[in-house]
């Protein structure tokens, strides 16, 4: 029977013990992130091509089940800035109802995923990789928001890079100034609250002003955007679009249970499209999740079960019109900053959300577009890494070319050919770079006669290295009787290191040519034990060290 994860929460160890300090930590925590979750829910959805409550629904269910059935103390989950571009294209292409079913197809995957305890794998994905699409999607990100932000009188913005480009470039002149001049200011004044941490300690001894300012660091930057530049569009009376001009406000209940249509058609046709959403899910959950660790003094997450809670999530957000989960950076970072203890301060995030919109959802209405496209551009800039550009002539030219091809792939087709490129690319180099590693060089100072002569093989002879080994018999000179490979450094052999060695002894047999193998660790060993070679033409002479070997070798020939 295959290995497999057994589903057990990070909430019911956590409970054990459970005090009131923790569930006073917690509820503030959850106060907090909920309230900054609110208008991100909302910027997540619009740019996504849905409608702003989808990404409520999304924030207040999946936000729940991540937390609740999760393998992480602290993560919170929920839409996130990283599927904008996946699933705007998988709306452009094949519509809102179908987006469900790939999401649902995800969470089935991301639920086989954890099951099969692939999660310390999702966890190798080259960083150079990883760079390059957060790069690519922090750039997509950012031109998907300029038809808002610029206030164009564009209906809708096509999927593809070029697509966007033009047409931001074409309706550039019919701007709108005072949807730039307050996404402008939205911008602007996020940048100014995120340095207020930095701010108060350039002050000295203005003990008042650091007390305020350290009072207005813990309010929320984009709650503080979004109320101020909502009541200043009202008041100002500015002609700028807002949720409710373009959406009809946003409705006080959740949507009734209702799953979507699903036909063995639509399933291979949103294959592709629910892999990438369940790799990228993946992906961005345990990277988040890997963060948390670092920067929380809370217990190391298990990938395993933080997959199949992501998987639940995806499973079941859909069923209420939701759209695609994954573990969040700002959100769950938000969380620890603000005493997150536990799983707790996570349901509790969910709770929050979910009073809000019952409470606020006619004042969401007014909410301007050009102030929430504001918000995800400061989400795209605090994802973009300018420093990673600026070394790459330091990383060396490997990590160079599979960040760039990531990065431009990203950027200019899609995010699943992206990585699909980026891990063949990286695949390749690897094998190349672990081939280079792989030698053979004659031994001269092994004391062999003339007729004898004495290789070393070291590092892993696998089939990126088989060649060396198979032109090996060209090389030797007239009059030689034996051939000694000594193996004392040689890692491991697969298959194809095998079949190389094989060929080697074929032709060695041809020549009349003996041949020993001595001094071979564990894995060499049982690869080219006696049974494995039983078979072969002309099977090597196993020997246990080099001194055996040439003892074997310098034997008069029997009679």
């Amino acid at each position: 029977m295959l290995p497999h994860h057994r589903f057990r929460p990070r909430l019911l160890d956590t409970l054990r013990g459970y005090r009131r300090t923790d569930f006073l930590a917690d509820l503030g925590a959850g106060l907090t992130v909920g309230v900054v979750a609110l208008p991100l829910a909302m910027a997540f959805a619009i740019a996504s091509g849905v409608k702003p409550e989808q990404g409520l629904f999304t924030a207040i269910l999946a936000g729940l089940l991540i937390s609740g059935l999760g393998g992480s103390s602290v993560q919170i989950g929920g839409p996130a800035g990283a599927f904008i571009v996946v699933v705007y294209g998988i709306v452009q292409r094949y519509g809102v109802p179908n987006l469900l079913v790939a999401t649902m197809m995800a969470g089935v995957l991301l639920l086989a995923m954890g099951w099969l305890r692939v999660g310390a794998l999702v966890r190798q994905m080259p960083v150079s990789i990883i760079s390059g699409f957060t790069n690519g999607i922090a750039v997509l990100i950012a031109l998907s928001q300029l038809k808002d932000f610029l206030g164009l009188p564009i209906a809708s913005m096509p999927a593809g890079f070029f697509g966007q480009v033009a047409t931001v470039a074409r309706q550039a002149p019919h701007a709108n100034l005072q949807a730039l001049l307050l996404g402008a200011g939205c911008l602007a004044g996020l940048m100014f609250w995120s340095g207020l941490g930095v701010q108060k300690n350039l002050l000295g001894e203005d003990r008042r002003t650091n007390r305020w300012l350290r009072f207005a660091a813990r309010i929320p930057g984009p709650i503080v955007a979004l109320v101020t530049l909502t009541a200043l569009a009202g008041a100002l009376d500015l002609h700028v679009e807002t949720i409710g001009s373009r959406f009809g406000g946003i409705p006080r209940t959740l949507p009734a249970l209702q799953a979507p249509a699903v036909s063995w058609d639509s399933v291979q046709q949103l294959f592709v499209p629910a892999l990438t959403i369940a790799l990228l899910g993946a992906i961005e959950s345990l990277l988040c999740a890997r963060v948390a660790d670092g920067v929380a003094p809370v217990r190391r997450h298990d990938p395993n079960q933080e997959l199949m809670a992501q998987g639940v999530a995806n499973l079941v957000a859909p069923l209420f019109g939701g759209l695609p989960a994954t573990g969040t950076i700002a959100r769950t970072l938000t969380n620890i900053r603000a005493g997150g203890r536990t799983p707790v301060a996570g349901i509790l995030h969910a709770v929050t959300l979910l009073l809000v919109m019952l409470a606020a959802a006619p004042l969401a209405a007014r909410v301007p577009l050009a102030a929430l496209s504001g918000i995800l551009l400061y989400v795209a800039w605090n994802m973009l890494e300018p420093r990673e550009f600026l070394r790459l002539h330091k990383d060396g030219v490997e990590y160079a070319a599979k960040f760039l091809c990531t990065f431009v792939l990203t950027v200019v087709l899609d995010l699943t050919v992206a990585v699909e490129v980026g891990l063949a690319l990286a695949c390749m180099l690897f094998v190349y770079r672990m081939g280079t590693l792989f030698g053979l060089e004659a031994d001269t100072a092994a004391g062999a006669g003339g007729d004898v002569r004495v290789f070393r093989l070291y590092g892993a002879l696998f089939f990126g290295a088989a060649g060396k080994v198979e032109s090996l018999a060209d090389e030797l000179p007239p009059g030689v009787r034996w051939v000694i490979l000594e193996a004392n450094y040689l890692l491991s052999i697969d298959t194809s290191g095998q079949s190389a060695l094989e060929t080697l002894g074929r032709e060695l047999a041809r020549r009349d040519i003996g041949w020993i193998v001595c001094g071979l660790h564990r894995q060499p060993q049982q690869q080219l034990d006696p049974v494995t070679t039983a078979h072969w033409e002309a099977p090597p002479v196993v020997l246990p060290d080099l001194p055996a070997a040439l003892r074997r070798a310098e034997a008069p020939a029997p009679a």
